[in-house]
C-alpha cells in the first residue's frame, strides 16, 4: 500500500527544487553557476540559503523508504534492472539528447566558447550538462550498494533491529547526518556529497520505512515545525548573504542540526496533514520524476534569455522564470513521454510500458 504523504512530499519538494534553481541562477552571493550580470534580489538569496541544506537530504530519505517498499515484492536483480532503466539511462544517455543544452550555456556564460574547437563543442557540452542529474546518478549507486548490503545481511537483522527505534534515537540521527557531511565530498563537483546522502538514504531504508518511526514523527510534528521555523531564522541570520554551498557552511554542526529538524518537521507534518490523494496529486506523483529531469536545461535557457535579451525589473525576472519553467517543463514532459526512443533515453520510461504509466 502506497503512503500518499510520502509521494506528496516528494513532488512538492521537486517543485521547491525548481523555485530554488530560479534563485540559484539569479543569485548574488557568489554561488558558482549564476547567470552573469543577472539582476539580483537579496531576499531570494536568503530563501535559497534556508532551503539548500535540507531538500536533497529529504529526497534521499524518502528514496530510501521507497527502496524498502519496492524490494518487498521483487528480487534485488529485478530491482536493479528497473533502476538501471529509470535512473542510469537518463543520467548517462539523456545528456546526449537533451542536457547538452545546459552544458553549452554553461560554457557560453563562462566565456569559453572561443577556446573550444567546433568539433569538440558538442561532446564537451554533453559532459558539462549533467546538472541536477547527479541526484539520480547517486541514487543508482546507492541502490547497487543497498542490494549488496541485503546480500550480506540475508536475515534482515539490521532492519529488524532498527524497528525498535524510539524518539531519542530519531532525534539523535542528526549525529550520523553530521558525521556523513564530513566525508566523501567531491572537491570540485560539490553537489556530489556521497557521505551525507548515503547516510540519509540508509536512514530512510532502515529506520523510516518502519511504521512506528513514521508514527513518532507524526506525533512530534508541531514541536519540530516550531523548531524548524526558528532554526530557519537563526540559520539565515548566520549564513544569509554568504556562499551557502561552501564546505564551511554545509559541514557545520549548525547546518546539520537545522536540516535534520526540518526533515523531521516535514515528515511529521506530511504524515498528519498530507496523507491524501486526488487526481492532481496522482498526476504529480507520476510526473515529478520527469519534471525533475527536464527542468534545468529549460530553466537555464529561460534565465539566460531574460538576462541577456530583456531588461525587466529584477522581480519580474524571478516571477517570469518560475512561471515559464513550470509551463514549459510540464509541456515538454507531456510531449517527450510520448516519443518512443526519446522517452526512454531522457526520461527512463521503459519502452515496453505505456507513456501514461510513467
Amino acid at each position: 500500500m502506497r503512503k500518499h504523504y510520502l509521494d506528496n512530499i516528494r513532488w512538492a519538494t521537486v517543485l521547491l527544487v525548481l523555485a530554488y534553481h530560479v534563485c540559484y541562477l539569479f543569485n548574488g552571493v557568489g554561488v558558482f553557476g549564476a547567470v552573469p550580470g543577472a539582476k539580483n534580489i537579496p531576499l531570494f538569496d536568503y530563501f535559497a540559503c534556508a532551503v539548500y541544506p535540507w531538500f536533497m537530504v529529504l529526497l534521499f530519505v524518502i528514496a530510501g523508504i521507497s527502496a524498502r517498499y519496492a524490494l518487498r515484492g521483487q528480487t534485488g536483480k529485478t530491482f536493479l534492472k528497473k533502476r538501471a532503466v529509470k535512473l542510469l539511462v537518463p543520467s548517462t544517455l539523456g545528456p546526449f539528447v537533451f542536457h547538452w543544452v545546459t552544458g553549452y550555456l554553461n560554457i557560453k556564460m563562462g566565456g569559453g566558447l572561443d577556446a573550444i574547437p567546433a568539433a569538440l563543442l558538442y561532446p564537451i557540452s554533453v559532459v558539462s550538462g549533467f546538472g541536477p542529474l547527479w541526484f539520480i546518478q547517486m541514487l543508482f549507486l546507492f541502490s547497487c550498494l543497498l542490494v549488496l548490503l541485503r546480500k550480506i545481511d540475508k536475515a534482515d537483522r539490521i532492519w529488524t533491529l532498527c524497528g525498535k527505534v524510539n524518539l531519542p534515537v530519531i532525534l539523535l540521527l542528526f549525529v550520523p547526518i553530521f558525521a556523513g557531511a564530513q566525508v566523501l565530498n567531491m572537491p570540485v563537483l560539490t553537489t556530489y556529497r556521497f557521505g551525507i546522502y548515503f547516510v540519509s538514504f540508509l536512514i530512510g531504508y532502515y529506520i523510516f520505512s518502519h511504521d512506528e518511526a513514521q508514527e513518532i514523527t507524526g506525533r512530534i510534528h508541531l514541536p519540530m515545525l516550531f523548531l524548524a521555523a526558528l532554526g530557519a531564522v537563526v540559520y539565515m541570520a548566520i549564513y544569509g548573504g554568504t556562499d551557502f554551498t561552501s564546505p564551511v557552511c554545509l559541514q557545520s554542526l549548525m547546518t546539520n542540526l537545522y536540516l535534520w529538524i526540518v526533515v523531521l518537521a516535514i515528515l511529521g507534518c506530511g504524515k498528519r496533514y498530507f496523507d491524501w490523494e486526488t487526481a492532481f496529486t496522482r498526476y504529480m506523483t507520476k510526473s515529478s520524476f520527469g519534471i525533475y529531469i527536464l527542468h534545468y536545461p529549460i530553466l537555464t535557457v529561460v534565465c539566460y534569455s531574460l538576462s541577456a535579451f530583456f531588461d525587466l525589473p529584477a522581480i519580474w525576472n524571478y516571477v517570469t522564470a518560475l512561471v515559464l519553467v513550470l509551463v514549459l517543463t510540464f509541456t515538454a514532459f507531456e510531449i517527450l513521454k510520448r516519443i518512443p526512443v526519446v522517452r526512454f533515453l531522457v526520461l527512463g520510461i521503459n519502452p515496453e510500458k505505456s507513456p501514461d504509466r510513467s
